[in-house]
């Protein structure tokens, strides 16, 4: 099931408007020029905004994501009918190859077992052409993102079309080993709603994440700072051999 944040779709509505700052796609839309791929398979992609920027640039693409509401915010969106939508996990994908996948913003984290991990790269390398590359990020846990995600950091008060005033942040309520549970809060003034949204993140630290990836056969190419967040987060990029 994915979180009340992207499958409810007040909340999936309002998504976008609450984080308009996506200049974290310029890396992944670089790293897609880099590697000359034709065709992207973008996991978790949400409301689609990745998806839709490469299909305005005649790239092929495939947005994967476990929310409907986030996947009907996303054809909503321009280029999108150029976008092949599918609705379910990585482990739902029907027999395709690709030349790139991608996992951005917190995507690699929300699995939160070993065994979900492992399944997720094990599907994601059946659908990579070989050479292909597989691209994510995931935030390093020496960082302790976690320790600014408070009311008083995360605040929000926006206007949104259609919607009216929204009140958003985001709180940390557990802290377990490399397990982080955080609720979303938003309140619509308009009529006075209150919707709260939990979520879980794993994170991992190099040495997991880089076995984790040799254990199904994927060969790490390189491991990079995000751009937009250096120190703390790497980039990952990987490759199924030949």
């Amino acid at each position: 099931m994915a979180d009340e944040i992207f499958e409810n779709p007040r909340l999936a509505y309002i998504y976008d408007p609450f984080d308009p700052d996506r200049s974290d796609l310029d890396a992944y839309e670089s790293i897609v020029n880099e590697f000359g791929a034709n065709s992207v398979l973008d996991i978790g992609c949400g409301t689609g905004t990745f998806a839709c920027r490469l299909a305005a640039k005649g790239i092929e693409v495939i947005g994967l994501d476990p929310a409907k509401a986030s996947l009907k915010v996303a054809k909503s969106k321009q280029w999108s009918d150029r976008v092949t939508w599918i609705h379910g996990t990585a482990l739902d994908l029907p027999s395709l190859k690709v030349d790139l996948v991608t996992m951005t913003a917190n995507v690699a984290q929300v699995f939160l077992t070993d065994e979900e991990w492992n399944d997720t790269l094990l599907a994601i390398k059946r659908v990579l052409r070989p050479g292909g590359i597989l691209a994510f990020e995931t935030r390093k846990p020496e960082a302790q993102a976690w320790l600014n995600w408070n009311k008083t950091n995360t605040y929000k008060r926006v206007d949104i079309p259609k919607c009216g005033i929204v009140t958003g942040w985001v709180d940390v309520y557990d802290v377990r080993d490399s397990l982080v549970s955080f609720r979303w809060t938003y309140t619509f003034e308009n009529d006075g709603a209150t919707i709260m949204s939990d979520s879980k993140l794993r994170f991992r630290n190099l040495k997991e994440i880089t076995q984790s990836l040799k254990e199904v056969g994927l060969s790490v190419e390189d491991v990079r700072e995000a751009p937009d967040r250096l120190g703390r987060e790497y980039v990952f990029i990987a490759h199924r051999p030949d």
